[in-house]
């Protein structure tokens, strides 16, 4: 079956098309503006319509678009740079969160030998298939078996089932730091500080999915450095092109023998409009912003709490990534229409969650009228 006479059904669309954006706003295509508490899906990190990106994307568009990988390519080397603040990393351009994860795959199991990965029950990391069996969710895996062999799933922040599972075959512990599409799951500090000391005792590598968590979305550049961990190798997207399809694999240099001329590529993958765009993400992307996007975090966060109601169990995240659990009585996707129709977008997590990702760059004027769209909706 297709949608239309042209597309696959494999997306659950809302019958109404989003037509413009700007700052946190977007327009669908019967005029109606809504306060975009979704970013994209954790994209949109800097709003939309952000001036200068436009200009640094128009002015690049204007020299060349795309050259292969055959070519040096300073741009991938600034934005490497700036990723990489002088830490310990050598890094590989994509185009995608489940590509970046791919990558990541594939160098563990070469710079190791060993084929194990160990993931985690509702984990999330792309549909592609080594990232799908990397994914710890029976729903996302079915109709498509067999997985790619390797994959061992162990409870989230359980440190004696992981242990349990770990042999001399295992090349990589890999993880996301908050689970985003598993229901908004925080790591706790405790297990992933016992993670990093067995990787390191049995020599194994630590991999931080920050697709969703990285740029800035939990209110450090990383997730992992409000963890207090270094990992092996991490992987970001999203945000990083803030709406250009950009993904970044970075491992540590010591790795870097391993992925030699060969042994992985991609046609797209930091091209120049890409690299241009990801570099002024990161100039924007300033302590200043981070510091306000905390301050936001923590309006939001205080409004949400002040909201008295029997539909909502917890409140749970970190920085601009929050997760609403609600009973079970009460359907996550009956809130989503009832924020639509007042003008909010937000998102569905895990089983019963209601997830929210508002742009970084959120006003305080903002996170005010959200929390009071929020309110409505809740205690009707």
């Amino acid at each position: 079956m297709i949608v239309g006479n042209y597309l696959f059904s494999n997306y659950a669309r809302k019958p109404f098309e989003i037509m413009e954006g700007d700052g946190c706003y977007v327009t669908d295509n019967q005029g109606k503006t809504y306060l975009d508490f979704t970013s994209g899906i954790g994209v949109m990190n800097l709003g939309y319509n952000q001036p200068k990106l436009n200009q640094v994307l128009a002015e690049q568009a204007q020299k060349i678009w795309h050259t292969p990988n055959l070519y040096d390519n300073h741009l991938q080397e600034i934005v490497a740079e700036k990723l990489i603040q002088n830490k310990d990393y050598l890094a590989f351009f994509c185009n995608s969160g489940a590509e970046a994860n791919e990558a990541a795959i594939k160098l563990a199991r070469k710079a190791t030998g060993k084929s194990q990965i160990i993931t985690f029950t509702n984990s999330f990391h792309g549909r592609t298939y080594g990232a799908m069996s990397a994914t710890g969710q029976p729903s996302i895996h079915a109709g498509f078996e067999p997985l790619v062999p390797g994959f061992v799933y162990v409870p989230y922040n359980d440190f004696a089932a992981l242990e349990a599972e770990v042999t001399d075959q295992t090349a990589a512990i890999m993880l996301e730091l908050i689970q985003g599409e598993g229901g908004v799951t925080v790591a706790d500090s405790e297990w992933i500080q016992q993670i990093a000391t067995l990787c390191q005792e049995k020599n194994i590598l630590l991999v931080i999915d920050e697709v969703q968590t990285g740029i800035g979305r939990t209110g450090s550049l990383f997730a992992f450095e409000q963890f207090q961990v270094t990992p092996d190798i991490f992987t970001l997207a999203k945000g990083l092109g803030n709406g250009f399809p950009v993904g970044a694999m970075l491992g540590k240099t010591e790795l870097g023998e391993h992925f030699g001329p060969g042994s992985h590529g991609t046609t797209f993958g930091g091209n120049k409009l890409g690299m241009a765009v990801a570099s002024e993400i990161l100039e924007e992307l300033s302590s200043e912003l981070l510091v306000a996007s905390q301050q936001r975090s923590q309006q939001l966060f205080s409004g949400l709490a002040e909201i008295k109601s029997d539909k909502i169990r917890e409140i749970r995240g970190k920085g601009l990534m929050i997760g609403i659990e609600l009973d079970p009585e009460v359907s996550v996707n009956d809130i989503l229409e009832a924020l639509e129709i007042e003008g909010l977008l937000a998102l569905r997590a895990g089983t019963n969650t209601l997830r929210l990702l508002p742009p970084l760059t959120i006003s305080e004027a903002e996170i005010t009228l959200g929390v009071e769209k929020l309110k409505k909706v809740f205690t009707k």
